[in-house]
């Protein structure tokens, strides 16, 4: 990532050196998820969509640890393996709008609620800046040494500290999750002045 873009790495340090953390990303670019794990201060196992999990990618992806899912049913396996991360003390990478989009979590679903609530983990907010222009060179990417803002936020558990998992509770997790990502973004670009 250094080699083709600048990144800029800001608030790493609120990322837990230990124990299971789950990094939420906002979502406009396919290079969001690498560049994050590119210059994350932990390594990163990240849901990504079955799709991308192709030729010669699939046993790279495989073998750097990330998690397949199948994101047209309820796919177990990728819940039962996203949890083992946390449960080994991991880190797990979530987009919580489920799909590229704005990257301005206005929609996000109730998965990362449910990983956060069930395992204890505390949530970081991440949001990386930078991605939404495309290049001359290669159009679906960002342009060759272009600035990247990767901005880390301050850890916070979504629960209401009852335990409960039920729906109405991951519902009200849902809830908060979106007011501390969407406070954290615009924090995140007074901060990197974008």
């Amino acid at each position: 990532m250094n080699t083709l873009w600048r990144p800029r790495v800001l608030g790493a340090w609120q990322v837990p050196a230990t124990g299971p953390v789950i990094l939420a990303v906002n979502h406009a670019h396919n290079i969001d998820g690498p560049m994050l794990m590119g210059t994350a201060p932990r390594p990163v196992h990240f849901l990504i969509k079955k799709e991308a999990f192709i030729g010669p990618l699939n046993p790279f992806l495989t073998g750097i640890g990330q998690v397949k899912v199948d994101r047209s049913t309820a796919d177990r396996t990728a819940v039962t393996n996203a949890l083992g991360v946390l449960e080994n003390g991991g880190v797990l990478g979530i987009f919580p709008e489920g799909t590229r989009g704005g990257g301005d979590f206005s929609s996000i679903r109730a998965g990362l609620a449910y990983f956060a609530v069930r395992s204890g983990a505390p949530i970081v907010p991440v949001a990386v800046l930078g991605s939404e222009r495309a290049g001359r060179l290669i159009p679906a990417l960002p342009p060759l040494r272009s600035r990247f803002d990767i901005v880390f936020g301050e850890a916070f558990e979504p629960g209401d500290g009852s335990g409960r998992r039920t729906r109405k509770a991951l519902d009200e997790a849902t809830v908060r999750i979106q007011e501390r990502l969407t406070a954290h973004l615009e924090n995140a670009k007074r901060l990197s002045g974008r």
